[in-house]
């Protein structure tokens, strides 16, 4: 007989899962169109296998394990190896400022940027209307009287369509400048929305290349992405271009570059160790003193020194921030009693006091987990090396410490690897400077590499996105080749000390 309450549990369960993976299917459904509108075929097929794999896992009685990693296992392959594998993509380009677009709509932009007026073409009186779907449409009188909507025969407004009030007119001033009507003589153009004007184009293109009809200057398409005259003069903007290893190569080989680049690499380098030995060595210290049995206040001492690590490291830099600053901050005011020590404005007091900082933030995260291993050590091991004669110092150095490696050995490694990209602090404390003199991109003295990276993809005015994935790719490339060698020296103090 069967049990009611459990067979309105299980169609409960159907119903949920239906629903649940109905949801997905639509969202894949809306994916799929949109991405095949634009024509992203990458996306597209990511979308459809990801949507087969959801509906074959949860409708199929064979992967009932597959359930629970599934969802893991999408949202790593997409936050996390799609983003390695475009960024890696991105280094062999030379996507940036001016080199946004494909070849085909740089193209355009180049032509309808070129066009110019009419000598002696009489004006039009225009308007500009939106139809049903909300796009733009130009409305034209000509100086015959005649009457067109983008070129066709009209009478007036149609129904369907609404003149665009002023406001909206400066709204969208972008796709008001963009409207072509193909003319005999050339295309009727507006920029103010009311009066309109036949343009020619001064550049014809042919062969893969741009002949300006004026000059007779010829402009071919290069490997760079632009296209350049003879004289070397280009047409912007360019489009995205597959240079290969261009840039790992100008990080290696330019000469105005190299010298900054490698003080950046030795600093990061120094930082990321120096912040693991440091906040190691701290933590490890305070962690040993309050292990001690019977010592009065412990929990509150313990209670304290975790604080730092309870308040957002971004809030903290920024105090710190305004403490060391050498005109009023409380350091040089309320410590040294009027001082004018330039903390951030040196270059080796700057890297002196991002240190100083970043030890304040990580300290006591290494303070937790010394005060961890140090209680998961068995007694009777310090006892029997008491036993033969060990004293405080070869207690800690012999036994002490390579049992804390053991077990705090794979955290150091992933603290070196988060230090390396330590980018917060940096940021909020010096944002990378005192600058360095000479160098042909923005650089400071306590710049790690990932904020070079943020500097030369976001923080000026040309912004070198595909020489920034380059460096980024360096970067994942050294961080992940000195963590397995990490790992693999943990591994060894395993195998010893188990």
């Amino acid at each position: 007989m069967t049990d009611p309450a459990r067979s309105g549990q299980r169609l409960g369960s159907l119903a949920g899962k239906l629903l649940l993976v109905g949801l997905v299917n639509a969202l894949a459904v809306y994916g799929l169109v949109a991405t095949y509108a634009v024509r992203d075929w990458g996306i597209f097929a990511v979308i459809l296998v990801a949507t087969a794999a959801v509906d074959y896992v949860y409708f199929s009685r064979r992967t009932l394990a597959s359930r629970y990693l599934l969802p893991g296992l999408i949202f790593l392959l997409i936050f996390q190896v799609y983003v390695v594998i475009y960024t890696a993509y991105a280094g062999f380009t030379n996507v940036g400022d001016g080199h946004n677009l494909d070849k085909p709509r740089a193209l355009q932009h180049i032509l309808a940027v070129s066009e110019k007026r009419v000598p002696g073409s009489p004006p039009y009186k225009v308007q500009v209307l939106a139809g049903p779907d909300d796009r733009l449409h130009l409305l034209a009188t000509g100086p015959d009287g005649r009457t067109t909507l983008d070129g066709r025969p009209a009478t007036g407004v149609p129904a369907d369509h609404r003149v665009l009030p002023f406001r909206d007119l400066v709204g969208r001033q972008q796709e008001v400048l963009a409207l072509r009507v193909p003319l005999q003589d050339g295309s009727l153009r507006t920029e103010d929305g009311s009066t309109g004007y036949i343009a020619k184009p001064t550049l014809r293109y042919a062969d893969d290349a741009l002949t300006d009809t004026v000059t007779g200057t010829v402009y071919r398409a290069t490997e760079r992405g632009y296209f350049e005259s003879a004289d070397g003069k280009v047409l912007t903007p360019g489009w995205k271009e597959v240079v290969g290893l261009d840039n790992y190569v100008r990080a290696f080989t330019d000469e105005r570059l190299r010298a900054p680049l490698l003080s950046v690499f030795a600093w990061t380098f120094a930082f990321a160790a120096l912040s693991v030995l440091t906040t190691f060595a701290l933590g490890l210290l305070l962690a040993l003193t309050l292990n001690r049995e019977g010592l009065r206040g412990r929990g509150i001492y313990r209670s304290l020194l975790v604080l730092p690590y309870a308040v957002p490291s971004f809030l903290s830099a920024l105090v710190w921030t305004g403490m060391l600053n050498q005109s009023f901050g409380f350091v040089n005011h309320g410590l040294l009693g009027g001082a004018d020590i330039p903390w951030l404005n040196d270059a080796t007091l700057a890297k002196v006091s991002v240190l100083l900082v970043n030890l304040w933030l990580g300290f006591p995260y290494m303070f937790l987990i010394c005060t961890g291993a140090l209680q998961a050590v068995p007694a009777e091991v310090n006892e029997a090396a008491r036993i033969d004669g060990a004293g405080p110092w070869q207690l800690f150095r012999r036994v002490t410490l390579p049992l804390l490696l053991v077990s705090t050995g794979p955290l150091l490694v992933a603290s070196f690897a988060f230090n390396f990209n330590n980018f917060t602090v940096i940021y909020f404390v010096t944002g990378g400077g005192p600058n360095i003199p000479d160098a042909p991109i923005t650089l400071g003295s306590t710049d790690l590499l990932i904020s070079a990276v943020y500097k030369v993809a976001f923080g000026g005015a040309g912004r070198e996105w595909g020489f920034a994935c380059a460096m980024s790719t360096i970067i994942f490339l050294v961080v992940a080749a000195i963590s397995a060698a990490g790992f693999r020296r943990t591994r060894a103090l395993e195998e010893t000390y188990s």
